[in-house]
Order: C-alpha cells, then structure tokens, then sequence
C-alpha cells in the first residue's frame, strides 16, 4: 500500500511570539480574543472542539463537538444525555476540549469540571435551531446505540417529521440539553519556529482567581 510517511508532513510556524503582556488576566477573556482572530480568518468551524470524557470503565473517549457558547463562566455544548458522552459525564462530570486552529498555529485546551444546564436555557437554545436539526434529536432518541441501517435512521426521521406540522413549534426532547464546562485549568499554545512553542497556562486558584505560568514547549 502506497502512502505518504506521516513523519515526511512537517510545515513550519512562522509568526511573531506570544509573549506573557499579550495576555488578558483572565482566561475567557483571552479566548474570546483568540476566537474572534479564528473566525476572521476564515478559520472553517472555529467553534469545533474536541471533546475528551472518561467512561466508567475508565476507557477515555474523544470525539469532535461544536461550542454553542461562551462566557466568563466557561463554555457550553448540546447533546443528547442517553449518548455515550452523556452517560460518561454523568458518572465523571469532568472533561477537557482542545481547539485545534493549527491553520492560524494555534490551539485551545480547557479541563474542568461539567454541569447540565437548566431547562430554561436548553428550551431556549432548542428553539433555534432549524427545523431538521431538531426533528433528527427526536429521531437520534439512541444516540451511540446500534441500528439496523440508514434507511432505520431515515424511517424513524420521517415518522418525526409528520408528528408536527411545518408551522407548529417542536418541543426539546427531555434527553436531550447542553452542558457547561467550567475550565479550572486552560492553556493558549502558538506555534514557533523549530519547535520552539509558546505555551501559558492559566490555573485557577483557591480564591478563584487566576495564576498564569509559561510552560517549556
């Protein structure tokens, strides 16, 4: 089998340092900053992440998952709580994220501790989204279960999508809501030449405040 050595893909990092005084004092902060750079640069889904989660076996799972929100609190994602991930953060409600804007030389990590949101706020999110995009939470009800085949999956959405009428208002499935991860450590990585990273961690402390080191790349 013919195939390129991964170890032949290496693509320098040009650009200017990161340095300690480019950085806000608190770490959503410097993210929204970060954020905003990746989505003006034309960044395709800035806002994917992966997301890591230790099932009770204590296998480690990682899986892409987009950001529907942020604050100074930390950030929030949706999924259904019966899935795989749902399931694990129930029994570990603990997860990192990596951001990975390796096109811009950059990354995001974020670990910390996780909470389900309210169902105020879930109803609210759940309200707008598009029409299909809310019939296929009714249809995915087994999310990360196996199914017989697609033509399962397109039967069980079509049986949803006659249950309300194209103008009638399709209620949150109660198994399904967002989380918010509330980050006590977070790192901002930016390449360098010759493997020479930046690297800052934040790491929150017993006042809640936060305390910023340069890492070694």
């Amino acid at each position: 089998m013919d195939h390129r050595d991964p170890a032949d893909l290496r693509k320098p990092y040009m650009g200017d340092p990161l340095r300690r005084s480019d950085l806000a004092d608190h770490p959503m902060t410097q993210f929204h900053l970060w954020f905003n750079d990746a989505v003006e640069s034309g960044l395709a889904e800035p806002n994917a992440m992966v997301l890591s989660s230790v099932e009770p076996s204590g296998m480690p799972r990682a899986r892409t998952v987009l950001m529907k929100g942020y604050d100074s609190r930390g950030l929030r994602f949706f999924t259904n709580y019966t899935s795989r991930k749902g399931r694990a953060l129930a029994a570990d409600p603990r997860a990192g994220v990596v951001f990975p804007w390796h096109a811009v030389r950059r990354q995001v990590l974020m670990a910390g501790r996780v909470e389900r949101l309210g169902d105020e706020e879930n109803d609210r999110y759940f309200a707008t989204r598009p029409r299909g995009s809310q019939l296929g939470a009714w249809a995915s009800e087994r999310q990360s279960q196996p199914v017989a085949d697609r033509e399962e999956l397109d039967r069980l959405y079509r049986e949803f999508d006659h249950v309300w009428a194209i103008d009638e208002e399709i209620p949150r499935p109660s198994y399904w809501g967002g989380y918010r991860l509330l980050p006590e450590e977070v790192e901002f990585w930016q390449g360098g030449a010759d493997r020479m990273h930046d690297r800052f961690r934040y790491l929150r402390d017993a006042e809640g405040g936060w305390t910023i080191d340069r890492l070694e790349p």
